[in-house]
């Protein structure tokens, strides 16, 4: 059974729709890629699946039980998802620790805060030891870190990670890619990444979807995906 199913999915900000009738799902344990250029609808189906945006149609299901369409972002959260949001959005005046507490919001998140905290640490290294200074101070791949780490504070069962790759170095972008593919290999995660750039996100995802004009256009195996030559006339300009 799929752990989320969009089905029939319509959103957009006052009069403009961006999403129209986008259906996907992500099973279990599996990293899936949605890939589109910029305004495509991408961030807008990550912020329904967060409770950042009411879908104005169309159904979410998390766990094949646990409808999420419209709820409220904290219930989201509670539910077992959790958001790497596009841009990082830290508390730039706050610590790196303290950054990381304010991930652990789940009730169960917070009975295990400290063992949560040195996964954290030894996932990251270099986060102990700036976990004193601002969150700010950080470069962007460090604060790229920390906003994996603050998701994972949470605990959850699916991550949602949005365009991790703006604003970073190509180097820094692999190394994000290589460490979300540890991640779900060491806690079992399932992932469903928002991405521009597709080379590296097809590296480590088994499946993906492209949005076109807030429409799935394609989807498939990302191997497939890359070899469609229709997907590389329309995304990668082939």
């Amino acid at each position: 059974m799929p752990d989320l199913t969009i089905t029939g999915l319509e959103a957009g900000y006052g009069a403009v729709r961006v999403l129209h009738g986008v259906s996907l799902e992500v099973r279990a344990g599996e990293t899936v890629a949605l890939f589109g250029t910029n305004g495509k609808g991408k961030s807008t189906l990550m912020k329904c699946l967060a409770g950042l945006l009411r879908p104005s149609a169309g159904r979410i299901l998390f766990d094949g039980k646990t409808v999420i369409g419209g709820m409220p972002a904290q219930d989201v959260v509670a539910a077992g998802i959790s958001l790497v949001p596009e841009g990082r959005r830290l508390f730039p005046r706050l610590t790196v620790e303290e950054n990381l507490v304010l991930g652990a919001f789940r009730q169960e998140a917070r009975a295990t805060m400290a063992q949560e905290l040195e996964r954290a640490w030894t996932t990251f290294p270099i986060l102990r030891d700036k976990r004193r200074q601002p969150a700010g101070s950080l470069s962007g791949g460090q604060q790229q870190m920390v906003a994996i780490a603050r998701a994972l504070m949470a605990r959850p069962r699916l991550l949602l990670v949005d365009e991790p790759s703006v604003g970073l170095a190509p180097i820094l972008v692999s190394q994000v890619m290589d460490t979300l593919a540890a991640l779900k290999a060491e806690r079992g995660l399932t992932i469903l990444m928002a991405e521009q750039n597709f080379q590296q996100a097809a590296r480590i995802a088994d499946r993906g979807y492209v949005l076109v004009h807030g429409e799935v256009a394609f989807s498939g195996d990302t191997q497939a995906l890359t070899s469609d030559s229709r997907v590389q006339e329309l995304y990668l300009g082939g």
